[in-house]
């Protein structure tokens, strides 16, 4: 609760700066409001976001409510009137970034904490593939996965946003040198990936979606170097689509993924395991890091197919 009131008494003082600077700064108020009357939008928004907040910062919930609410409308109209005339672009980055952190710090205030759990439930809940007589089915499984997540998350989306930060007039110029770039990550990237689904996927006996989840502890292949490396790739992914498309607002948005499947999704991922592994996976999150990768030590031993996870993890030693 007291992050919740502090976020809102830091947006009540920066909504009071940025009227400020909308009446003395011909600069701020065009690339924020377009050619919006400042004195109409006022009215609402000096109320409705800026006292609001400050009432919400002492504690009133119902005010934290109303300022959130405003927030997310805000930000939607001005979507819309910058999509249609080009103006404004400033104003709805800023808009959605104010409607993000309102709604996570009303949470704070009225639940006392983020609802990450909620994310994981119905079909993105954590339990155990079905049993597959072969490797090759869960394989199988695993690219129509990938199919359908790499063409959502680094094909559909990037591409919308990518044509919306042009729209909006937010875009840098194109650049060779970044999209080569974004080329070679990207396909570093993607090999990556693939290599940690099929090695998923075969030694597991499941997939990497949650809702499948794996029969056994894979310490295997890139599992040896670092314990996530799918999302690894995919936030990396992300970033390479980024410079190949000279999209800031898209490498942004990569960036913003990795923080929500680190904070949001992957202590719930890890506590699953946790429960179903025990020691092992103790053992294993002890030698080998989330995010960094590291060289696998003398004594780690790439286990079988046929190797049950107890068998796999006692052949690595924790530091």
């Amino acid at each position: 609760m007291r992050w919740g009131r502090i976020y809102f008494a830091v947006q009540a003082a920066a909504g009071a700066i940025w009227w400020f600077a909308v009446f003395t700064s011909p600069f701020v108020r065009e690339a924020t409001l377009g050619g919006l009357d400042p004195v109409l939008v006022a009215c609402f928004d000096i109320p409705l976001f800026v006292v609001a907040s400050a009432i919400a910062a002492c504690g009133v919930r119902s005010a934290a409510a109303v300022t959130a609410g405003w927030t997310g409308c805000v930000a939607m109209a001005l979507a819309v009137y910058a999509t249609v005339t080009t103006e404004a672009g400033w104003g709805v980055i800023i808009m959605i970034a104010a409607t993000v952190c309102s709604a996570l710090a009303l949470c704070l205030l009225v639940l006392g904490r983020v609802p990450t759990s909620e994310l994981i439930r119905g079909p993105f809940a954590f339990r155990p593939a079905a049993v597959a007589p072969a490797a090759a089915t869960h394989v199988a499984r695993t690219f129509r996965q990938i199919a359908v997540f790499w063409g959502l998350f680094l094909v559909v989306i990037p591409l919308v946003v990518a044509a919306l930060e042009r729209r909006w007039e937010l875009a840098l110029p194109p650049s060779v040198l970044a999209a080569t770039l974004g080329g070679v990550v990207l396909i570093a990237a993607s090999a990556l990936g693939i290599w940690a689904a099929v090695t998923m996927s075969t030694l597991g006996n499941g997939t990497p979606l949650p809702s499948a989840m794996p029969h056994r502890l894979v310490v295997a292949g890139p599992y040896l170097w670092v314990r996530n490396p799918m999302a690894v790739s995919g936030i990396v992914q992300g970033i390479g689509v980024g410079l190949l498309l000279s999209s800031w607002l898209v490498v942004i948005y990569a960036i913003a993924g990795s923080l929500l499947w680190n904070f949001a999704i992957r202590p719930h991922e890890e506590s699953d395991l946790e429960q179903r592994f025990g020691e092992e996976f103790r053992r294993y999150t002890s030698s080998v890091r989330c995010w960094i990768p590291r060289v696998p030590r003398a004594g780690m031993v790439h286990p079988r197919a046929d190797f049950p996870a107890t068998e796999a993890a006692q052949s690595y030693a924790s530091e």
